[in-house]
C-alpha cells in the first residue's frame, strides 16, 4: 500500500506476523502504512518478547519511536552497556537522528510503533551481530 491511501484500523484489525530479518528471531512485526522498503513515509510496531536484544547499531534515517506497551530500553553508543541504556515505559517518545550509534532491549512483553523514511535498515556496529549473517 503506497502512503497516498487513506488507512483506519481498530486493534482487531492488526495481524502480526514476523519481524524484518534485521533484527534478531524472536520479534514480531506490522506494517500500517506504507512500504518500509521503498522510499516514503511509513509506520511500524514491533513487538518485542520479554529480555529481547538487539545489538548497537545505526540507520540511515531518522527515526521517531512511541512505546505502545511494555518498557523499552535504549542506550546511545556503539557498546551494548546496561547501565547507560535509559528505561522508556508505555507512553514514551524518542527521536534518533540518522547515524546515531543505540542499542535496544525490552524490560518486559514490549511493543514500540516506528515512523521513519523508507528505504529502512539497519547497520550493525559489529557485523557479526547482523542476524542476517547467521
Amino acid at each position: 500500500q503506497g502512503t497516498d491511501a487513506h488507512k483506519m484500523l481498530s486493534p482487531q484489525e492488526i495481524k502480526w506476523g514476523p519481524a524484518p530479518p534485521s533484527i534478531p528471531p524472536g520479534a514480531e512485526a506490522v506494517v500500517l502504512y506504507g512500504d518500509p522498503s521503498k522510499d516514503g513515509m511509513f509506520a511500524m510496531r514491533l513487538k518485542f518478547p520479554k529480555g529481547y536484544k538487539i545489538a548497537p547499531h545505526t540507520h540511515p534515517k531518522p527515526e521517531v519511536l512511541t512505546v505502545i506497551t511494555g518498557t523499552f530500553r535504549l542506550g546511545m553508543g556503539e557498546t551494548a552497556d546496561p547501565s547507560k541504556a535509559t528505561a522508556f515505559p508505555a507512553g514514551s517518545f524518542v527521536a534518533l537522528s540518522p547515524g546515531m550509534a543505540h542499542f535496544a532491549s525490552a524490560d518486559d512483553d514490549t511493543v514500540v510503533q516506528l515512523n521513519s523514511t523508507g528505504p529502512w535498515t539497519l547497520n550493525y556496529i559489529n557485523s557479526a551481530d547482523d542476524p542476517r549473517k547467521k
